[in-house]
């Protein structure tokens, strides 16, 4: 077994992803740390000391089973990556020299504030797959406690005040193992746990919560998992002579796939948070802004318009913070045009044929319109007594009137494919502004129909994806 000096080349495409794990969710917008949402850290991969965990829902370990098929003497690279919180105090300066603790240092640029950093940590190794057999290995860590202090200086260039960084030790073991399975190909089960195996303890009667155990945990703990030869078996689309032994495979707080570039096969990231193959970054983002489930624009648009003072509170909450303010307040108008959106690619649709590619959006066809509509005063219909009704195969439909869902491969998406052919009742007919008919709906023997009503959350379908039930 050798430990690795030098970021693995295979790991890099996956490294970015990995990086989004890392620090999702690490400083919210506004990207203060006084806003509520940043009050409650860290909630992905967090594995906490084995004496606290089980008594708050927490857990001390992940584990992570993937197949992998591995050629001649392959060689399994793995980096197993977290954050390490460290506390960090604010103190200013006496005028009679020494310091005392205070909640704000005021500074022309920015104001610091107590708060908890992560610090990036890394246990890399490199291990033959056959010195996995039996046993295999077990690879103990730990990162000893240590205090840091950093001077601050005022615009006049004196000391104003200091940051006081609190690191405390914590321990961990990682264990690894690989088993040939039976059958015609040579495929391994790969199993990796990671443990906290901290030994802190909660002082009886201390009252020791959430924030006492965060600075002794694997903060969003993932691993890197890569082959120099062979290839691992995707665990969400495995092949299906494999189906059955992925099937068997165990994940604990854990999601492995296949990551890197697409295509290839070699890398494996395991992650606290649920993804599918090749996760990517947008081409299109232009930096962290440590919410991957929010849109870069809005996000973008919306640190920009804050206030001077709450950006100096931002600034002054951790330097990643400092960086998202200086980022939005940075972006070029063709970079922030370049965040309104972008066409990967059109969705796959299935017609009588089979599946077709579309090759152009529908214009006319993408919504259903009457020959007259409602609002045209070439309508002979009464707009107040006829709106609420429209026709299908010749009946009229409205309120209260049964249909047979049957949605086409025009609008279709997944959520619609698994109610085809189910009856439904009408509970609206709603008109839009551009002509449109659309059916509000509640699916028939749905236990949730009636607080879909009474809440307003109805399933919409157009007049021409439904048909008339045979009794009607």
């Amino acid at each position: 077994m050798t430990t690795s000096t030098a970021a693995d080349a295979r790991f890099a495409a996956a490294r970015q992803v990995a990086d989004a794990v890392l620090l999702e969710g690490y400083v919210l917008y506004p990207y203060r740390a006084s806003a509520a949402k940043n009050r409650m850290r860290w909630q992905f991969g967090v594995l906490v000391p084995p004496a606290w965990g089980p008594a708050h829902g927490e857990h001390a370990f992940q584990r992570t089973e993937v197949l992998m098929e591995p050629k001649g003497d392959a060689t399994l690279a793995l980096e197993l990556r977290f954050l390490h919180a460290q506390r960090r105090t604010v103190q200013q300066a006496l005028a009679g020299g020494g310091f005392t603790d205070v909640d704000e240092l005021h500074l022309c640029d920015r104001v610091l504030v107590p708060w908890d950093e992560g610090a990036e940590e890394r246990v890399e190794l490199s291990v033959p797959v056959s010195g996995l057999a039996g046993d295999g290995i077990r690879v103990p860590f730990a990162r000893p406690a240590r205090d840091d202090v950093e001077d601050v200086r005022g615009a006049d260039g004196r000391t104003a005040g200091r940051l006081v960084r609190r690191t405390e030790a914590i321990e961990g073991v990682l264990r690894l193992r690989a088993v040939e399975l039976d059958g015609a190909y040579r495929v391994f089960r790969l199993t990796a746990v990671v443990e906290n195996t901290s030994p802190w303890t909660p002082a009886d009667g201390s009252g020791a919560d959430r924030e006492a155990a965060l600075p002794r945990s694997l903060v969003a703990a993932h691993l890197l998992l890569g082959l120099d030869s062979g290839s691992f078996l995707s665990m969400t689309d495995p092949p299906e002579w494999a189906r059955e032994a992925v099937a068997a495979c165990e994940n604990r707080h854990t999601w492995p796939v296949l990551a890197g570039e697409a295509g290839r096969a070699d890398v494996v990231l395991s992650s606290p948070i649920i993804l599918e193959d090749h996760p990517a970054i947008a081409p299109e983002s232009a930096g962290a802004m440590y919410d991957a489930t929010e849109i870069d624009e809005i996000l973008a648009l919306r640190t920009a318009a804050l206030t001077d003072q709450e950006k100096r509170e931002a600034r002054g909450t951790d330097a990643r913070a400092a960086a998202v303010i200086d980022l939005a307040d940075s972006l070029p108008p063709e970079v922030l045009e370049r965040l309104h959106g972008a066409v990967r690619s059109l969705r796959e649709a299935t017609g009588p044929d089979g599946p077709r590619q579309i090759s152009e959006v529908p214009d006319e066809e993408a919504v259903f319109r009457p020959d007259t509509p409602w609002w045209d005063p070439a309508g002979t219909a009464d707009p107040a007594r006829d709106r609420d009704r429209v026709t299908v195969e010749g009946a009229p439909v409205g309120p209260g009137s049964r249909v047979v869902l049957r949605p086409g491969p025009r609008r279709t998406d997944a959520q619609d494919l698994f109610l085809h052919g189910r009856t439904a009742q009408v509970e609206a007919v709603l008109h839009d502004v551009d002509g449109g008919v659309h059916l509000a709906v509640t699916v028939e023997d749905d236990p949730g129909a009636d607080i879909r009503r009474e809440q307003g959350r109805f399933l919409y379908f157009q007049p021409d994806e439904v048909t008339l039930p045979e009794d009607a």
